[in-house]
């Protein structure tokens, strides 16, 4: 098991409950919003078509070899068109910062983003970095250079 460490941002709600695994069998921990003290209150409201970053309170110190995916929820993408625009959002192991998630609202009415709401998932996982280097020729496949719907419907 990978361990993340974690820190409360400054101004962070330590009541709000760090991320969790709902089931034993979930690979994402559902990550909750903390807003700073003057916004707790009145949380965000998100209009229709707009994004917002949306403060989670922590910050992680991820072990290097791993990376930390921020994904959508599905029933928050389902039931009320929230979703994450650059999904899923990297996390790296060499970053300290504050902890955001960008979500945007594809629906037609506007949503409200609560002090504590489960707004996103995250998940560990390890990275690979590659070499890169430029050869004469690539080899041959059945594909080739068959792009976008080229292996079927849509």
């Amino acid at each position: 098991m990978v361990q993340i460490a974690v820190i409360w941002d400054q101004g962070a709600d330590r009541s709000i409950p760090l991320p969790t695994y709902a089931t034993v069998g979930a690979a994402g921990a559902d990550i909750r919003a903390n807003f700073a003290p003057d916004f707790r209150e009145e949380g965000m409201t998100i209009a229709p078509g707009f994004r917002a970053v949306i403060q989670t309170g922590l910050r992680f110190e991820i072990p290097e070899g791993f990376e930390v995916q921020i994904r959508p929820r599905s029933g928050l993408a389902l039931k009320h068109g929230i979703t994450i625009p650059n999904s899923p959002g990297t996390i790296d192991s060499d970053y300290r910062g504050p902890v955001g998630v960008i979500l945007h609202n594809a629906s037609n009415q506007p949503f409200h983003v609560a002090h504590g709401d489960r707004v996103a998932q995250m998940v560990v996982a390890p990275v690979v970095q590659a070499q890169f280097a430029i050869v004469d020729g690539l080899s041959d496949t059945g594909r080739g250079e068959g792009g976008f719907g080229s292996t079927g419907h849509g």
